[in-house]
């Protein structure tokens, strides 16, 4: 079993998936809690997606792509385009959730969660090519 699990965290595919699950569920706890306390619609909405790329960014970075950032410096370029590529991604849920509960009338939850597919596969890729690409370069020169 222990060789089980060593062979699955050694993709980062598996780690993005069980991590983007975690990240996916700091996501729809906060929304849930943020509208059981009255917060707008679309106030919630974006409360809980900075959560989550908060969130996100911390588990990536580290586990997931294992990026070779060894100072708070060398955070600062990964981090603005990990934000960058978030902020694009944003867009595409809250808009998608807007249409899916505002305009099409599905439950809150329902359309949030469904946002979710489109969003986790953008992230990914945005991830893996353009964010966490730190001592890559120099690792494939070794």
């Amino acid at each position: 079993m222990k060789q089980l699990i060593k062979k699955l965290y050694a993709s980062s595919v598996v780690r993005y998936v069980f991590f983007g699950g975690c990240t996916t569920l700091v996501n729809l706890i906060s929304f849930y809690v943020l509208r059981k306390l009255r917060v707008g619609l679309n106030m919630a909405n974006v409360i809980s997606i900075i959560l989550a790329i908060l969130f996100a960014y911390v588990v990536n970075s580290r586990f997931v792509f294992q990026d070779k950032c060894q100072t708070l410096a060398d955070h600062i370029r990964p981090f603005c385009k990990f934000i960058s590529a978030r902020l694009m991604t944003m867009v595409i849920e809250v808009g998608g959730v807007w249409l899916l509960v505002a305009k099409l009338g599905m439950n809150d939850m329902v359309g949030k969660f469904a946002t979710q597919f489109i969003v986790l596969i953008l992230n990914y890729v945005f991830s893996k090519f353009f964010v966490f690409t730190t001592g890559k370069k120099n690792s494939k020169e070794n």
